[in-house]
Protein backbone atom coordinates (compact mmCIF):
# COMPACT_ATOMS: atom_id res chain seq x y z
CA UNK A 1 0.00 0.00 0.00
CA UNK A 2 2.38 2.68 1.12
CA UNK A 3 4.03 1.04 -2.06
CA UNK A 4 1.31 2.32 -4.34
CA UNK A 5 1.41 5.92 -2.66
CA UNK A 6 4.59 6.20 -3.59
CA UNK A 7 4.54 5.84 -7.13
CA UNK A 8 1.49 7.63 -7.30
CA UNK A 9 3.55 10.98 -5.47
CA UNK A 10 6.19 10.52 -7.42
CA UNK A 11 4.54 10.08 -11.26
CA UNK A 12 4.82 13.88 -13.00
CA UNK A 13 1.23 13.66 -13.43
CA UNK A 14 -0.40 13.18 -10.32
CA UNK A 15 2.08 15.93 -9.47
CA UNK A 16 0.78 18.35 -11.85
CA UNK A 17 -2.64 17.54 -10.74
CA UNK A 18 -1.96 18.78 -7.23
CA UNK A 19 0.00 21.75 -8.53
CA UNK A 20 -2.95 23.07 -10.61
CA UNK A 21 -5.44 22.06 -7.85
CA UNK A 22 -3.47 24.21 -5.56
CA UNK A 23 -2.23 26.77 -7.74
CA UNK A 24 -6.43 27.09 -8.54
CA UNK A 25 -7.04 27.52 -5.07
CA UNK A 26 -4.73 30.38 -4.64
CA UNK A 27 -5.45 31.59 -7.21
CA UNK A 28 -9.12 31.96 -6.30
CA UNK A 29 -8.46 32.99 -2.67
CA UNK A 30 -6.69 35.95 -4.41
CA UNK A 31 -9.71 37.25 -6.22
CA UNK A 32 -12.20 36.54 -3.20
CA UNK A 33 -9.73 38.67 -1.06
CA UNK A 34 -9.12 41.35 -3.25
CA UNK A 35 -12.88 41.61 -4.20
CA UNK A 36 -14.10 41.47 -0.34
CA UNK A 37 -10.85 43.28 0.79
CA UNK A 38 -11.27 46.58 -2.26
CA UNK A 39 -14.58 46.22 -3.99
CA UNK A 40 -16.33 46.84 -0.78
CA UNK A 41 -15.06 50.55 -0.63
CA UNK A 42 -16.04 51.33 -4.19
CA UNK A 43 -19.07 53.54 -3.44
CA UNK A 44 -20.42 53.55 -6.99
CA UNK A 45 -22.18 50.91 -7.82
CA UNK A 46 -22.09 50.83 -11.47
CA UNK A 47 -18.26 50.48 -10.99
CA UNK A 48 -18.32 48.17 -7.88
CA UNK A 49 -20.68 46.40 -10.38
CA UNK A 50 -17.81 45.97 -13.35
CA UNK A 51 -14.60 45.54 -11.31
CA UNK A 52 -16.55 42.31 -9.92
CA UNK A 53 -17.10 41.13 -13.28
CA UNK A 54 -13.43 41.62 -14.32
CA UNK A 55 -12.39 40.34 -11.25
CA UNK A 56 -14.03 36.94 -12.21
CA UNK A 57 -12.92 37.08 -15.49
CA UNK A 58 -9.31 37.66 -14.29
CA UNK A 59 -9.63 33.87 -12.41
CA UNK A 60 -11.09 32.16 -14.87
CA UNK A 61 -8.20 33.88 -16.99
CA UNK A 62 -5.03 33.22 -14.79
CA UNK A 63 -6.65 29.27 -14.35
CA UNK A 64 -6.48 28.85 -18.12
CA UNK A 65 -2.99 29.99 -18.06
CA UNK A 66 -2.16 28.04 -14.81
CA UNK A 67 -3.22 24.85 -17.07
CA UNK A 68 -1.27 26.01 -19.74
CA UNK A 69 1.52 26.43 -17.94
CA UNK A 70 1.95 23.05 -16.13
CA UNK A 71 0.93 20.81 -19.32
CA UNK A 72 2.92 22.88 -21.60
CA UNK A 73 4.91 19.80 -22.25
CA UNK A 74 2.11 17.32 -22.88
CA UNK A 75 0.07 19.89 -25.14
CA UNK A 76 3.22 20.76 -27.43
CA UNK A 77 2.49 17.54 -28.95
CA UNK A 78 -0.62 18.40 -30.20
CA UNK A 79 -0.19 22.05 -30.93
CA UNK A 80 -0.15 21.48 -34.66
CA UNK A 81 -3.38 19.61 -34.27
CA UNK A 82 -4.96 22.42 -31.86
CA UNK A 83 -4.09 24.85 -34.61
CA UNK A 84 -5.58 23.17 -37.87
CA UNK A 85 -8.93 22.51 -34.90
CA UNK A 86 -9.50 25.96 -33.89
CA UNK A 87 -10.33 27.72 -37.32
CA UNK A 88 -12.73 24.99 -36.89
CA UNK A 89 -13.87 25.62 -33.53
CA UNK A 90 -13.67 29.65 -34.12
CA UNK A 91 -16.24 29.39 -37.09
CA UNK A 92 -18.63 27.02 -35.16
CA UNK A 93 -18.08 29.32 -32.04
CA UNK A 94 -18.40 32.26 -33.43
CA UNK A 95 -21.72 33.48 -31.92
CA UNK A 96 -20.02 32.82 -28.77
CA UNK A 97 -16.78 34.66 -29.93
CA UNK A 98 -19.18 38.16 -30.92
CA UNK A 99 -21.12 37.58 -27.35
CA UNK A 100 -17.93 37.95 -25.40
CA UNK A 101 -16.57 40.83 -28.01
CA UNK A 102 -19.92 42.56 -27.01
CA UNK A 103 -19.12 42.24 -23.33
CA UNK A 104 -15.91 43.59 -23.47
CA UNK A 105 -17.32 46.36 -25.67
CA UNK A 106 -20.65 46.89 -22.98
CA UNK A 107 -18.49 46.73 -20.40
CA UNK A 108 -15.40 49.17 -21.58
CA UNK A 109 -17.69 51.00 -23.65
CA UNK A 110 -20.89 53.25 -22.79
CA UNK A 111 -23.57 50.94 -24.84
CA UNK A 112 -25.59 50.98 -21.63
CA UNK A 113 -25.31 49.68 -17.93
CA UNK A 114 -27.08 47.56 -15.22
CA UNK A 115 -30.56 49.60 -14.23
CA UNK A 116 -30.66 51.55 -17.68
CA UNK A 117 -33.73 51.04 -19.61
CA UNK A 118 -32.76 50.05 -23.08
CA UNK A 119 -34.15 48.32 -26.01
CA UNK A 120 -31.87 45.69 -27.33
CA UNK A 121 -32.88 42.97 -29.86
CA UNK A 122 -36.48 44.45 -30.24
CA UNK A 123 -37.19 43.67 -26.74
CA UNK A 124 -37.79 46.91 -24.11
CA UNK A 125 -36.95 46.52 -20.48
CA UNK A 126 -34.30 47.41 -17.92
CA UNK A 127 -31.39 45.69 -17.46
CA UNK A 128 -30.59 42.95 -14.81
CA UNK A 129 -27.55 41.75 -15.28
CA UNK A 130 -24.80 41.97 -18.03
CA UNK A 131 -23.26 38.40 -18.26
CA UNK A 132 -20.23 37.37 -20.68
CA UNK A 133 -22.65 36.01 -23.46
CA UNK A 134 -25.42 37.90 -22.39
CA UNK A 135 -27.89 40.59 -21.19
CA UNK A 136 -30.36 40.02 -18.22
CA UNK A 137 -33.15 41.90 -18.75
CA UNK A 138 -36.62 42.48 -16.84
CA UNK A 139 -39.15 43.36 -19.89
CA UNK A 140 -41.94 46.15 -20.15
CA UNK A 141 -44.93 46.65 -22.77
CA UNK A 142 -45.62 43.86 -24.82
CA UNK A 143 -49.13 42.67 -23.82
CA UNK A 144 -48.66 44.97 -20.73
CA UNK A 145 -49.60 49.01 -22.26
CA UNK A 146 -47.28 51.94 -21.05
CA UNK A 147 -43.48 51.22 -19.46
CA UNK A 148 -44.67 48.70 -16.77
CA UNK A 149 -42.92 45.63 -15.86
CA UNK A 150 -44.86 42.69 -17.63
CA UNK A 151 -43.05 39.87 -15.47
CA UNK A 152 -40.88 38.15 -18.54
CA UNK A 153 -37.34 37.82 -17.84
CA UNK A 154 -35.35 38.07 -21.11
CA UNK A 155 -32.06 36.75 -21.95
CA UNK A 156 -30.19 38.55 -24.80
CA UNK A 157 -27.05 37.50 -26.82
CA UNK A 158 -24.37 40.65 -26.43
CA UNK A 159 -23.08 40.65 -30.10
CA UNK A 160 -26.87 42.07 -30.75
CA UNK A 161 -24.90 45.57 -29.99
CA UNK A 162 -22.87 44.92 -33.01
CA UNK A 163 -26.21 43.98 -35.33
CA UNK A 164 -29.05 45.82 -34.35
CA UNK A 165 -29.29 49.49 -32.88
CA UNK A 166 -29.10 50.11 -29.13
CA UNK A 167 -31.59 52.28 -27.58
CA UNK A 168 -30.94 53.74 -24.11
CA UNK A 169 -33.62 55.49 -22.58
CA UNK A 170 -31.88 56.47 -19.75
CA UNK A 171 -28.19 56.71 -20.58
CA UNK A 172 -26.81 60.25 -20.65
CA UNK A 173 -29.92 62.41 -20.59
CA UNK A 174 -32.51 60.07 -18.27
CA UNK A 175 -35.51 62.20 -19.60
CA UNK A 176 -37.67 61.82 -22.33
CA UNK A 177 -39.97 64.15 -24.54
CA UNK A 178 -43.65 63.04 -24.21
CA UNK A 179 -46.78 64.74 -25.74
CA UNK A 180 -50.45 64.52 -24.56
CA UNK A 181 -53.26 65.14 -27.51
CA UNK A 182 -56.56 66.94 -27.05
CA UNK A 183 -59.48 67.65 -29.65
CA UNK A 184 -61.13 70.93 -29.06
CA UNK A 185 -64.00 72.22 -31.09
CA UNK A 186 -63.87 74.53 -33.81
CA UNK A 187 -65.75 78.10 -31.94
CA UNK A 188 -63.93 77.07 -28.57
CA UNK A 189 -61.42 79.68 -26.87
CA UNK A 190 -58.22 79.08 -27.83
CA UNK A 191 -56.46 81.22 -26.34
CA UNK A 192 -57.94 79.88 -22.63
CA UNK A 193 -56.85 76.43 -23.91
CA UNK A 194 -53.22 77.49 -24.16
CA UNK A 195 -53.45 79.06 -21.10
CA UNK A 196 -54.76 76.08 -19.45
CA UNK A 197 -52.07 73.63 -21.07
CA UNK A 198 -48.98 75.77 -20.29
CA UNK A 199 -50.64 76.16 -16.20
CA UNK A 200 -51.02 72.37 -15.83
CA UNK A 201 -47.71 71.50 -17.26
CA UNK A 202 -46.04 74.01 -14.86
CA UNK A 203 -48.02 72.97 -12.07
CA UNK A 204 -47.31 69.14 -12.67
CA UNK A 205 -44.00 69.19 -13.99
CA UNK A 206 -42.86 71.68 -10.77
CA UNK A 207 -38.84 71.69 -11.12
CA UNK A 208 -38.41 69.11 -13.91
CA UNK A 209 -37.70 71.24 -16.96
CA UNK A 210 -35.17 72.70 -15.17
CA UNK A 211 -32.94 70.26 -13.56
CA UNK A 212 -33.71 67.96 -17.23
CA UNK A 213 -32.25 71.68 -19.16
CA UNK A 214 -29.17 71.46 -16.72
CA UNK A 215 -28.41 67.53 -17.50
CA UNK A 216 -29.12 68.83 -21.11
CA UNK A 217 -26.21 71.06 -20.59
CA UNK A 218 -24.00 68.91 -19.51
CA UNK A 219 -24.30 66.86 -22.11
CA UNK A 220 -24.05 69.52 -24.49
CA UNK A 221 -20.72 69.45 -23.19
CA UNK A 222 -19.80 65.96 -24.43
CA UNK A 223 -21.56 66.29 -27.97
CA UNK A 224 -22.35 68.10 -30.59
CA UNK A 225 -25.95 69.17 -29.65
CA UNK A 226 -28.16 72.50 -30.26
CA UNK A 227 -30.01 73.21 -27.40
CA UNK A 228 -32.99 72.23 -26.70
CA UNK A 229 -36.84 73.58 -24.73
CA UNK A 230 -37.35 71.72 -21.41
CA UNK A 231 -39.80 73.94 -20.88
CA UNK A 232 -43.55 73.06 -21.69
CA UNK A 233 -44.79 73.84 -25.07
CA UNK A 234 -48.44 73.70 -26.11
CA UNK A 235 -49.06 73.54 -30.07
CA UNK A 236 -52.08 73.35 -31.83
CA UNK A 237 -52.60 72.10 -35.28
CA UNK A 238 -56.22 72.18 -37.47
CA UNK A 239 -57.47 69.33 -39.18
CA UNK A 240 -61.01 68.33 -40.99
CA UNK A 241 -62.64 67.42 -37.92
CA UNK A 242 -61.82 69.47 -34.33
CA UNK A 243 -58.10 71.66 -33.62
CA UNK A 244 -55.62 69.39 -31.75
CA UNK A 245 -54.03 70.91 -29.02
CA UNK A 246 -50.74 68.85 -28.14
CA UNK A 247 -48.69 69.44 -25.19
CA UNK A 248 -44.77 68.70 -25.30
CA UNK A 249 -42.74 68.25 -22.23
CA UNK A 250 -40.17 66.32 -20.19
CA UNK A 251 -40.37 63.50 -18.00
CA UNK A 252 -38.23 60.97 -16.52
CA UNK A 253 -38.03 57.59 -18.46
CA UNK A 254 -39.55 55.95 -15.38
CA UNK A 255 -42.64 58.13 -15.48
CA UNK A 256 -44.11 58.73 -18.62
CA UNK A 257 -47.18 56.91 -17.46
CA UNK A 258 -48.24 58.54 -14.16
CA UNK A 259 -47.11 61.62 -15.50
CA UNK A 260 -49.31 61.21 -18.38
CA UNK A 261 -52.48 60.67 -15.91
CA UNK A 262 -51.96 63.36 -14.23
CA UNK A 263 -51.99 66.27 -17.22
CA UNK A 264 -55.03 64.17 -18.25
CA UNK A 265 -56.56 64.36 -15.44
CA UNK A 266 -55.93 68.00 -14.36
CA UNK A 267 -56.61 69.04 -18.26
CA UNK A 268 -60.11 67.29 -17.93
CA UNK A 269 -61.36 68.95 -15.31
CA UNK A 270 -59.80 72.22 -15.84
CA UNK A 271 -61.70 72.49 -19.26
CA UNK A 272 -64.67 70.73 -18.20
CA UNK A 273 -64.88 73.85 -15.16
CA UNK A 274 -64.76 76.40 -18.45
CA UNK A 275 -68.73 75.98 -18.88
CA UNK A 276 -68.54 75.44 -21.97
CA UNK A 277 -66.21 78.12 -23.71
CA UNK A 278 -63.95 75.36 -24.27
CA UNK A 279 -65.65 71.79 -26.14
CA UNK A 280 -64.05 68.58 -26.32
CA UNK A 281 -64.79 67.09 -30.03
CA UNK A 282 -65.50 64.01 -31.32
CA UNK A 283 -65.48 62.28 -34.89
CA UNK A 284 -68.30 63.28 -36.63
CA UNK A 285 -69.84 62.64 -40.19
CA UNK A 286 -71.45 65.55 -42.51
CA UNK A 287 -73.95 64.55 -45.40
CA UNK A 288 -73.00 67.06 -48.24
CA UNK A 289 -75.68 66.35 -50.81
CA UNK A 290 -77.88 62.93 -50.71
CA UNK A 291 -79.03 61.38 -53.71
CA UNK A 292 -82.09 61.30 -55.96
CA UNK A 293 -84.15 57.96 -55.10
CA UNK A 294 -86.83 57.12 -57.46
CA UNK A 295 -89.39 54.96 -56.18
CA UNK A 296 -91.63 52.58 -58.33
CA UNK A 297 -94.69 51.31 -56.48
CA UNK A 298 -96.62 48.35 -58.21
CA UNK A 299 -99.44 47.09 -56.85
Amino acid sequence: MDEKITELLNDPTVGKIVGLIIGTLIIWLIVQFVQKKFLVKIQDNQNRYRASKIGSFAGYFLTFILILFIFSSKLSGISTALGVAGAGVAFALQEVIASFAGWLAIMLGSFFRTGDRVQLGGIKGDVMDIGVLRTTIMETGQWVDGDLYNGRIVMIANSYVFKEPVFNYSGDFPFLWDEIKLPIQYGSDYDLTTAILNEIGKDILGELPIASHENWINLQRTYRLEDAQTEPMVSLVANDNWVEFTLRYVVPFKKRRMTKTALFTAALKRIEATNGAIKFASATFQLVDSPDFIVNIKK
